[in-house]
């Protein structure tokens, strides 16, 4: 039944939300991820000077793509050209085009209705712009429900059974050691809270994304030859103009677009959370931030990882196996058995950052349900621990067809979401496009202009001051 639902949804109602109003946000936007590609170098720039006291726009940005990039970068690929053959990677290019414009737009909106908590640290998310910007909390409940159990606890329970696998293939670890080992250590950045988190993320986030690049770059370079060649079967078979791949064009869109929005996130919700959080001096600077980061998790380390898999030799079509195997030892294939173990140590290392981002979503989310409360919190942990080793021992087939079903639902509301508020966030990237045409370097946020909506003074206070100073 599960099977039945989950083919349903994401064979058919995920393909038109994400592909079709994702076209929709970047015709209607002038293809603002390309307009404003370039643009994002500045404000990181500018967010190196931001406040001590918040998270800046970079570690914002290091703490989404340490959620994005995970286990579907290595092991969501595998599957994606096992189950669609090379035309896959191309839908999953498209996925992430028009995803980028819709990551856009949600991070955006995740900015501009966010909340200053009693702390002074800034919260906020699809639950916040769904209760502030459509004045529905009820739905902002059920979105921070479906955040809560899709990405604190599903998708935790999968990324340890992908890490604690894949070791054990290559280095024979015992699967039940490495879930304690793994509980263990997230156990002590929990508990440091998004600080903790983030200083984290900072820190393994560019080294593991560097280092897996490089790698997979090499391989590519070794059989550089192959590779117009290749790149032309991945555009034919999307539209089956390969007879090797004929019969898989209805899987190759499918597994393109399920997977890679598996491994981008883009339109589910889940990056606002963490783009709220930044210290931005107006809602848009996030906002394309957080769509290079769609780019750099599917259009670079997504397309390492097909390039890999379809240069090696070991891909065949009507390959049966595992994604994971099969990256593993596509790589094997290539440079010999150690490349085996260099995919099972960087999968570990995107799972532990991974899990570290969707344990914040989960803690998030909970907070707008129940408040401050500390004993949910300190039962949510737990229970987010005992699911991390439980996945890492366990074979998850249907909690995986239960994720894909909450990630479709996710996509739905938020979506539906963005669309109605689209209105809104053309308003404020109007207010950002007539302040840099007028020359002002690094536009500012005055919350005076936009009285008529719900917005946090405390997180967006009225600009006395010209702008352009």
């Amino acid at each position: 039944m599960l099977e039945v639902i989950n083919d349903f949804l994401s064979g058919k109602v995920l393909i038109v939300l994400i592909v079709g109003l994702g076209s929709y946000f970047t015709i209607r936007s002038r293809f603002v991820q390309l307009r404003y590609f370039t643009h994002m170098f500045s404000v990181f720039r500018d967010s190196l000077r931001s406040s001590s006291e918040q998270l800046s726009s970079f570690q914002a940005l290091m703490l989404s793509l340490a959620g994005r990039v995970g286990a579907g970068n290595i092991a969501g690929v595998g599957i994606a050209v096992t189950l669609g053959g090379p035309g896959a990677v191309f839908w999953m290019w498209v996925t992430a085009l028009v995803g980028m414009s819709s990551s856009f737009i949600e991070c955006t909106l995740g900015q501009l209705y966010k909340r200053c908590d009693s702390e002074g640290q800034y919260r906020g998310g699809p639950s916040y712009y769904i209760e502030h910007g459509l004045g529905k909390r009820w739905l902002g409940m059920v979105m921070a429900f479906l955040l809560l159990v899709t990405f604190g606890f599903a998708f935790n329970g999968l990324q340890a059974h992908a890490v604690t696998h894949s070791l054990n293939n290559a280095f024979q670890f015992d699967t039940t050691y490495t879930g304690i080992a793994l509980a263990l250590l997230l156990g002590l950045v929990f508990i440091g809270g998004i600080k903790r988190i983030a200083a984290v993320a900072d820190l393994l986030v560019p080294v593991k994304t560097l280092v897996y690049i490089a790698v997979t770059i090499y391989v590519i370079v070794l059989q550089f030859d192959q590779v117009p060649g290749m790149l032309m079967t991945i555009v034919k078979s999307a539209f089956g103009l390969d007879q090797a791949f004929g019969g898989l064009v209805g899987s190759a869109i499918i597994m393109g677009v399920k997977r890679g929005v598996f491994a981008n996130e883009a339109g589910l919700g889940s990056a606002p959370n963490v783009a709220a959080v930044a210290q931005v001096e107006h809602p848009i600077a996030q906002g394309v931030v957080q769509a290079f980061s769609v780019f750099l998790d599917t259009f670079i380390i997504c397309t390492c990882t097909a390039l890999l898999i379809l240069l090696s030799g070991f891909y065949t079509p009507g390959f049966e196996g595992d994604g994971i195997a099969l990256t593993q030892n596509s790589l094997a294939a290539v440079v010999g058995d150690w490349g085996r173990m260099f995919i099972s140590v960087a999968l570990a290392l995107f799972v532990f950052t991974s899990i570290l981002y969707n344990y914040y979503l989960g803690e998030s989310n909970l907070r707008f349900l129940v408040g401050d409360n500390r004993k949910a919190l300190i039962g949510y942990r737990a229970l987010v621990l005992l699911l991390i080793f439980w996945g890492a021992v366990q074979n998850l087939g249907t909690v995986f067809a239960f994720a894909d079903i909450t990630m479709t639902c996710l996509a739905f509301v938020n979506l539906i979401a963005l669309a109605l508020l689209f209105k809104v966030a053309m308003r404020v990237l109007r207010d950002y496009d007539d302040q840099r045409a007028a020359g002002v370097k690094t536009p500012v946020f005055d919350s005076a202009k936009f009285a008529d909506l719900d917005l946090d003074t405390k997180a967006w206070p009225a600009k006395v001051e010209d702008a352009k100073r």
